[in-house]
């Protein structure tokens, strides 16, 4: 099993990314939340990885953080579930946004995601009931703070996925009121 893989960036080809570890170049998938974090080309990066091995592939994962990888894991263990839906589900979502609309049973912010449609969506908060840790909950308790989660749930519903929203609720002050507040964050993101 490779758990974890160290080494220099040489291309980025969404969702995929080759990783050249002491001479060996390695295409890993990696969710858009990785994605946006990886430095430029020709730095070194730190991936926490799953390694799929079917019949007719041998597929690696990289996550930027154990909790993405526990994550995918979890949604690997529902039925229907395979690793391009799991990345799908994490390239739409933040780990916030996900731990929030599992416990809210939030099936509309599911079906954003390409590929689940209403039965996947319920089948995906049914089983993961209850499968985040505190550190989840506790993101997600910080995310969706006071008005913000209006004003993030505003800008996924203009199209933004939830890690852009995410990012520019959490650059607002923290007594913006709503509609100003998806104004600045509007700004923010065109600017970004």
């Amino acid at each position: 099993m490779i758990g974890r893989i160290t080494g220099i960036l040489l291309e980025k080809n969404p969702p995929q990314i080759l990783l050249d570890v002491q001479g060996v170049g390695y295409e890993v998938d990696v969710p858009m939340s990785t994605f946006y974090n990886l430095p430029s080309l020709n730095e070194r990066v730190v991936l926490h990885t799953q390694l799929i091995v079917r019949e007719d592939a041998h597929l690696l994962y990289g996550f930027g953080s154990s909790e993405e990888r526990t994550a995918f894991r979890q949604l690997l263990k529902i039925s229907g579930v395979g690793p391009k839906l799991a990345l799908s589900v994490l390239s739409g979502l933040s780990l916030a946004d996900l731990a929030h609309a599992v416990a809210n049973k939030e099936t509309g912010m599911l079906t954003r995601i390409p590929g689940v449609g209403k039965k996947t969506a319920e089948r995906l908060l049914l089983e993961l009931q209850g499968k985040f840790s505190e550190g989840a909950a506790s993101i997600q308790s910080d995310a969706y703070a006071g008005g913000s989660s209006d004003i993030v749930n505003a800008l996924q519903a203009l199209g933004y996925n939830g890690k852009e929203a995410d990012w520019a609720a959490r650059q607002l002050p923290d007594d913006v009121g709503v509609s100003d507040g998806i104004r600045q964050a509007l700004k923010l993101l065109s600017k970004a």
